[in-house]
């Protein structure tokens, strides 16, 4: 097993024996199939376009395989016997067809061919002999830019399964996705033509990100502000995690009037902010942080758990009947809701348990401060900042995750000066989203974006003042300073990166994956850096 794609990877270089994640080197071996399988599939893909030959269906399998190997997703190896040996039919059914159309369908990668074994063990075999990730290329500069690549693909990947699921497509998405998954076939490109393909992957993630907009606010309206308790009703109870809004809808649907109150977790808190879920009022509030307390958190709950698109963590025996998946999630052992969606199985658990015996008050967080909320208030910013009212502006957002050192993110905000503003996305801010930081002008100082995907609406925000300010968002009074676990962090700094954004700081640690050389290329054109030791020590040097 050799494993660095997420920012707690053992020592900083590499898991090999267990993923600190919870996954398996089984697990591990098959993923890396199944991302191979998925290259010979996308050769396919791309000579089919060439005549014409468009298949929609494999366009959708290609975006849930590439997302289904996205760390903490899908951790069931009979469901990666079933993506490998479905990619493999799509394959040979597609191939049939580009050739009847008159198509190339002679290729020089034995991906195009690969043949999966019978068993779980032999492919797990199959997948180990590949080392896939090792062998993308022998110059470990060139192999670090396809590791960065085939990472942001997998964040790609997600945030456009996430937009087709709610009706948002774009051609050019899956045509750069199987071009770019067949470039990395190849060997022999230079160091620019690389760098190019890395930052062709931000840049066509803004795009998705953009649909996955489109998808949320016309489904569910533009976020608005929202008080959301932290406390519980007394009553039965389901808890809900990942990203999923679609599946937090239907949820709400299937259990109206059958006393059970909704909770989020995780990134679903922003999910209160749209007015066409917050309508339902079982939709109660929300319970617990992110990863730093999850062991201690999941277990507490007096009800069933949902989680959709990232499982998150592995379930411990003594509640795992209590836990339910969605979607790609998947664990051994686990219930499992087919595309079906009929939750009739988590309201059954929920109903058989206990839930909430009293109701208690632990204050309460607001949400809904999404681009349509800032810019409403654009004017009053404007007139703020150049009455000198607010100094300079910090996004401090990204992933939250189990590793020690994520405290540098609740000191930063916290010892943000008063004269500053702070806005958070993704469940990094579980750190400090409960902090009170107070107004000014009666702006709150702690502005909560989003989701990671709301990464867009951040953007749109900084877009928007650059333009009234006639500057660059160089030139803005604003700092990023982020926090990374997964691939869709990685694929959010690409797309940071294809707009041209500098000074980004980045922590707790780099990624493995980056190569010394390839980092002095991010440090050298986009002045990305590491955060430093402590939080005082980057404030003073950004607002000196």
């Amino acid at each position: 097993m050799f494993c660095n794609q997420c920012e707690q990877t053992a020592k900083g270089q590499g898991c090999t024996i267990m993923g600190v994640c919870g996954k398996s080197g089984d697990v591990a071996a098959l993923q890396d199939l199944l991302t191979y399988a998925v290259q010979g599939l996308s050769l396919v893909a791309v000579e089919g376009r060439k005549v014409n030959v468009v298949d929609k269906d494999v366009d959708h399998f290609v975006l849930q395989a590439i997302f289904a190997c996205l760390t903490n997703v899908d951790f069931d190896p009979l469901r990666f016997q079933n993506w490998i040996t479905a990619c493999v039919k799509h394959r040979e059914a597609l191939k049939a067809k580009v050739k009847a159309a008159g198509g190339n369908v002679t290729f020089s990668s034995p991906a195009a061919s690969y043949t999966p074994a019978g068993s779980i063990a032999e492919l797990v075999a199959q997948g180990e002999a590949l080392d896939f990730m090792q062998k993308l290329d022998e110059n470990e500069d060139l192999r670090s830019l396809k590791q960065i690549t085939v990472y942001g693909l997998r964040g790609l990947a997600a945030y456009a399964d996430h937009a087709s699921i709610l009706g948002k497509e774009d051609e050019s998405i899956y045509v750069y996705i199987h071009e770019t998954m067949a470039e990395l076939t190849r060997s022999g490109q230079d160091l620019g033509a690389l760098v190019a393909l890395v930052l062709k992957c931000g840049e066509v993630n803004i795009k998705a990100m953009e649909l996955l907009d489109a998808g949320n606010t016309e489904a569910y309206g533009h976020p608005v502000p929202t008080e959301v308790p932290l406390g519980a009703k007394t009553g039965k109870a389901i808890l809900i995690t990942g990203h999923d809004l679609r599946d937090l809808e239907l949820l709400l649907k299937q259990t109206e009037g059958k006393g059970i109150n909704i909770y989020t977790h995780g990134e679903m808190l922003p999910c209160h902010g749209y007015p066409e879920l917050k309508k339902y009022s079982h939709f109660y509030g929300h319970f617990g942080t992110a990863w730093q307390n999850q062991a201690k958190e999941f277990p507490e709950f007096p009800g069933a758990i949902l989680f959709t698109t990232n499982c998150i963590q592995k379930p411990a025996d003594s509640y795992k009947a209590n836990v339910f998946t969605t979607g790609l999630v998947g664990w051994p052992d686990l219930v499992h809701i087919g595309d079906d969606k009929d939750f009739s199985p988590v309201i059954e658990r929920a109903l058989a348990l206990p839930g909430f015996t009293e109701d208690t008050d632990k204050g309460s967080v607001l949400c809904g401060f999404a681009r349509n909320t800032v810019l409403g208030v654009a004017d009053k910013v404007i007139d703020a900042v150049k009455s000198k009212a607010i100094r300079h502006f910090f996004l401090v957002g990204g992933c939250d995750g189990a590793k020690p050192g994520r405290n540098y993110y609740t000191d930063f905000v916290e010892q943000v000066p008063q004269d500053c503003m702070v806005l958070t996305l993704a469940c990094g801010k579980f750190r400090f989203f409960d902090k009170k930081l107070g107004d000014i002008g009666g702006i709150p100082r702690l502005l909560d974006v989003g989701q990671c995907n709301d990464a867009y609406s951040a953007i749109q925000i900084a877009v928007a003042l650059a333009g009234a300010f006639e500057c660059g968002v160089n030139d803005l009074p604003l700092s990023m300073v982020l926090s990374w676990y997964e691939q869709k962090a990685v694929v959010i700094l690409l797309s940071l990166f294809s707009l041209g954004i500098k000074d980004i700081r980045l922590g707790p640690s780099l990624p493995a994956f980056i190569s010394p050389n390839v980092l002095n290329v991010l440090v050298e054109n986009f002045d990305c850096k590491p955060i430093a030791a402590t939080a005082k020590e980057d404030l003073e040097t950004i607002l000196a």
